[in-house]
């Protein structure tokens, strides 16, 4: 939820007290920061990118009109600024969309094995999430670990929310797959 001083701040940055922008960078630095760092999965340029979405997001101030949320569209501006470093990087990610079941069922996607403890469920997500492209993992994170709505991160991506809603489901999917197989290749 938006603090109204978001707006206060903006509106005093704008009148020229640029000291004011400390105050949201220091509220939303470490979010930005942690959704870059996962998308491009290397903490040294994730601060170099976090420092750019910040320059550009003071320098873009005058165009927010407030039609949206200031976090939305300052992540909207972060994660634009990490997709396209990894591009630039030309990284190349699994591609696992021709081995996914079509038909796998949701109940086949959200079973996990009792007898596995949450340390070793953890640390296969983990995995499994360094495997996704950082476009997938960008959504994974913005829905879950930011909490982000489905309306929030079409705004933030440019996607459509039905769009948005396809895409989560079938990274679900392809999480489940590369669970699977690193558990396999753990036993």
């Amino acid at each position: 939820m938006e603090s109204v001083s978001d707006i206060s701040y903006i509106k005093r940055i704008q009148a020229g007290e640029t000291q004011c922008f400390a105050s949201l960078l220091e509220r939303y630095g470490r979010p930005v920061h942690s959704l870059i760092v996962k998308v491009v999965g290397n903490r040294e340029d994730a601060e170099e990118l976090t420092q750019d979405v910040f320059l550009k997001a003071y320098r873009s101030l005058a165009s927010f009109q407030g039609n949206s949320r200031f976090s939305t569209w300052l992540y909207r501006i972060a994660y634009n600024t990490a997709i396209s470093a990894t591009r630039k990087k030309k990284y190349e990610w699994l591609a696992l969309e021709d081995c996914l079941p079509e038909q796998l069922a949701e109940e086949d996607a959200s079973n996990v094995p009792e007898q596995e403890s949450d340390d070793e469920q953890l640390e296969r997500l983990e995995e499994a999430m360094k495997r996704l492209s950082p476009d997938e993992r960008a959504l994974i994170l913005l829905f879950y670990r930011q909490e982000k709505s489905i309306e929030e991160i079409a705004a933030i991506t440019g996607l459509t929310v039905s769009n948005v809603k396809t895409r989560l489901h079938r990274i679900r999917k392809k999480l489940f797959v590369l669970m699977t197989a690193i558990k396999g290749n753990n036993d």
